[in-house]
């Protein structure tokens, strides 16, 4: 009888809470994966046993009698191709992916018309791509017609951040990638084209770049937009100001050196300065009632590690618990922002305008905007 939650990657940072979460709900069923027994085992000590060790390489094959237990798949751990997803699929194993790489997205794409599947796979999980998508679906609801929306981010070097999700940073520095813009790609840098936003009153104005998150790639096609740009930036404005600098100079080449690149991971992990402030600011541009119109919706928050988790074990409850239709959908075809509002009022706040004119689909948490 299929019932068990696995969590792949889930005595890391991130996987740790959502396992720890799901464990209070489904103790005895959810099971701490990855490739160290050792650690998932003295994780399962932690949580009193609530959360189960499981030894699990995904370079390996899982027996079948194992499918047949297995319910839901979280994954929490960048992969190279759709193996995984393909054979959850085909055993009927619902799936659900915390990972931002946009070409392996493009890759589990090709899987959302398998007719023989009865499971269900949601992509685009967390802060962005996850949160953000929510973001520009509910201002885009706002308009008549979108046309274009710029997607900005903003997080605290005071936060704790995950290795993988470091290393994913520096090596997206030296990345270049496609945007659609005008309903055609267009081949833009990391760490260029940057612009000035303001993330309320809290954190003021801070300096944004282009950044491959992969929900400018999705998007367009979810929305039907002809235009998503997404930005980053930090709350130290002279490690933005570096980077930035390092990327038109052509000092981020280095990082092609492996203990350079090594160094720049150890030394994002190690920063004890700026705060642990999350700041999301979507603009979605285009018509409304024959006219020109704009809608801002503004996120602020702290522990964006605490954040993706919790978009994670939301949707991961709705997956196990059934309902939902089989395929392949990215978070925003089927949730809406309001549908995380039990627990964004108890850690964000949620700002909307529409030309100017606050709506009633903000409200305030625990951090003013």
């Amino acid at each position: 009888m299929k019932e068990r939650i696995v969590v792949v990657g889930g005595y890391g940072h991130v996987g740790s809470m959502i396992c720890r979460e799901l464990g209070k709900k489904y103790p005895g069923f959810v099971y701490a994966a990855g490739r160290s027994l050792e650690r998932a085992a003295r994780f399962s000590r932690e949580t009193g046993g609530n959360v189960l060790p499981m030894r699990l390489d995904l370079d390996q094959p899982v027996m079948e009698c194992e499918w047949e237990r297995i319910k839901l798949v979280v994954m929490c751990l960048d992969q190279t191709d759709d193996a995984w997803v393909a054979a959850c699929l085909r055993s009927g194993t619902h799936y659900v992916d915390i990972s931002a790489k946009a070409e392996f997205l493009s890759q589990v794409a090709k899987w959302r018309d398998v007719e023989e599947s009865y499971s269900t796979a949601v992509l685009s999980i967390g802060l962005a791509p996850g949160l953000t998508n929510l973001m520009a679906s509910l201002a885009g609801q706002s308009l008549d017609v979108t046309e274009s929306i710029d997607i900005s981010i903003m997080l605290g070097l005071g936060d704790r951040h995950g290795k993988a999700a470091v290393e994913w940073t520096v090596d997206n520095l030296l990345s270049t990638f496609q945007v659609m813009e005008d309903h055609r790609l267009r081949t833009v840098a990391s760490f260029s084209d940057g612009r000035t936003v303001r993330f309320g009153r809290k954190i003021g104005r801070k300096k944004v770049y282009r950044f491959p998150f992969s929900d400018q790639s999705t998007l367009p096609h979810t929305m039907g937009v002809s235009a998503v740009s997404t930005r980053l930036g930090f709350d130290s404005t002279l490690l933005t100001s570096i980077l930035a600098g390092c990327r038109v100079s052509g000092l981020h080449r280095l990082l092609k050196v492996k203990w350079i690149r090594n160094a720049a991971v150890r030394a994002i992990m190690n920063i004890k300065m700026g705060s642990d402030d999350v700041a999301l600011r979507v603009d979605a541009y285009g018509q409304l009632h024959g006219k020109d119109s704009k809608v801002e919706c503004l996120l602020v928050g702290r522990d964006q590690s605490r954040l993706t988790a919790k978009v994670a074990i939301t949707v991961a409850e709705a997956v196990y618990n059934g309902g939902l239709p089989s395929g392949v959908f990215h978070i925003d075809q089927l949730y809406e922002l309001a549908d995380m509002r039990d627990w964004m009022e108890k850690e964000v706040s949620v700002e909307v305008r529409r030309d100017g004119v606050r709506s009633e689909d903000s409200f305030a948490g625990q951090i003013e905007s």
